[in-house]
């Protein structure tokens, strides 16, 4: 592959990739559970420090195994080729797809919010609950759109990404620098009242809807449980940064540069999380980020620093944000089902590049996919059931690092884990916390994953039938 991505490119691939809805909207749920300033932003924190950690242990691998696939290729070269196949087989069906889908679907949703007769029109089919709707229709025009300019080759895809990364970043920064200056009376005390010993979280009615002015003090194991299910919306906005691993074969130098463009990139994009939802604290009370209508809490908070024009700034910027975003998965997750299919397990017709040196029908194998999960409405809860085992493959690839330097300490590292073993740890021991309180409080959010993956392995024994299993 040709090297055409340079530092600046991978970096900008990583923040590109994280930054999508998720810090617009997510805060709103965690202020339910959490029912504190005080702890929302602590929660921010963990998931920062447990990011950081695994792109900085990601980064000992991504010098080991400096190709194309990224953690599909690390877990294959450790654990063997099922395990490298249940990652790419979720990665496929949901991971990647289902959150391409989700984010157009958030750009969708925005535009709407600004031609309000996209959100008003009749549905252009509908079958008892199955629908489908203008808003489908738009987010399915903008993953073909990006498939097609990146099937035009690297230098295009880099391009778009540079320049919608470049964009959103400077909008959150003047985001974060006017969210103190223009706010009138600021709520920043009174949310940090709701301390460390004063926890509470929101009742909810007989149909399970919460009910304002009903906040409960909890504590012991429930506020364990609360602070896992508060973390699945922090997660969710912080994954995809691996996805610069993906095109580590396109990457000038991958040695060093993929490792710190994830290190550089995650310790950024978290910084720039915190300081948002510090935002968030400050233009809005308790109640107004918990009960931010459709939990827009960035619209919520725009409307009281920038007046009636917030609305329209914070919505053409989650439009550009989603964009871009959308853009860096699309991009990278081709790559994977690239590599998968030299290794045989995928379709034979992605290993091609086209004449622009890309991987054509990989990507839009992964944008028909993606339009289909957009159609079928689903995608939303797929990726809630996925949560738990997005950090799964984590922690196996984390615990990768921790295995190779016992199983094969001679092997020659060009970079190594900073703080070895104290970084990886970190990252398991936070990774099995929250993954044991999902099981114990939010089982929702882990079974019905779990089994999906799962449910790669007889494919993986069918597509293997006639070979040697290794």
């Amino acid at each position: 592959m040709q090297k055409k991505l340079k530092l600046w490119d991978a970096i900008m691939l990583v923040m590109g990739s994280m930054i999508g809805s998720g810090i617009f909207i997510v805060s709103a749920d965690m202020m339910r559970n959490l029912g504190s300033g005080f702890w929302l932003i602590v929660v921010w924190i963990i998931t920062g420090v447990m990011t950081v950690a695994a792109a900085i242990s990601y980064g000992e691998l991504s010098a080991l195994f400096p190709k194309a696939g990224g953690q599909y290729t690390y877990l294959k070269e450790i654990f063997g080729k099922r395990m490298g196949f249940l990652y790419g087989w979720g990665l496929f069906t949901v991971i990647q797809t289902g959150t391409i889908a989700a984010v157009a679907m958030a750009f969708g949703k925005y535009t709407a919010y600004l031609i309000p007769a996209l959100n008003d029109a009749a549905p252009i089919f509908q079958s008892g609950e199955f629908k489908i709707t203008w808003m489908q229709i738009l987010a399915i025009a903008v993953i073909l759109l990006l498939t097609y300019i990146n099937t035009r080759g690297v230098e295009s895809g880099k391009f778009l990404q540079n320049i919608f990364t470049a964009s959103k970043i400077i909008a959150l920064l003047g985001l974060i620098a006017l969210g103190f200056i223009l706010v009138n009376g600021s709520h920043l005390t009174e949310n940090f009242s709701f301390g460390f010993d004063s926890f509470s979280n929101l009742k909810k009615d007989v149909q399970g809807n919460f009910l304002k002015e009903s906040w409960e003090p909890i504590g012991g194991m429930t506020l364990l449980g609360c602070i896992a299910a508060a973390m699945v919306g922090s997660v969710f906005s912080s994954v995809a940064w691996e996805s610069v691993t993906f095109v580590s074969g396109e990457i000038d130098n991958p040695k060093r540069n993929v490792v710190k463009s994830m290190i550089f990139g995650t310790s950024a994009v978290m910084i720039l999380y915190i300081a948002v939802n510090f935002v968030y604290l400050n233009a809005l009370d308790r109640d107004g980020i918990a009960f931010a209508a459709t939990d827009r809490v960035a619209v919520a908070a725009s409307q009281n620093i920038f007046g009636s024009a917030g609305t329209i700034i914070i919505a053409l910027l989650v439009m550009v944000s989603t964009f871009g975003c959308d853009n860096g998965l699309i991009l990278a997750g081709a790559r994977v089902f690239q590599t998968m299919a030299k290794d045989g397990m995928f379709f034979n017709s992605a290993v091609k590049n086209n004449k622009n040196e890309v991987p054509e029908n990989a990507l839009w194998m992964q944008g028909i996919w993606a339009s289909i999960l957009c159609l079928s409405g689903q995608y939303g809860n797929l990726l809630d059931m996925i949560s738990f085992v997005i950090v799964l493959f984590y922690m196996i690839t984390v615990f990768g690092v921790i295995y190779l330097r016992v199983k094969q300490p001679d092997l020659e590292r060009p970079y190594k884990t900073w703080l070895y073993p104290v970084t990886p740890i970190i990252y398991l021991v936070i990774g099995t916390g929250f993954c044991i309180l999902l099981l114990i409080y939010k089982q929702q959010y882990t079974w019905p994953g779990f089994i999906m993956v799962l449910l790669g392995l007889p494919v993986y024994y069918f597509i293997n039938r006639k070979k040697t299993d290794q």
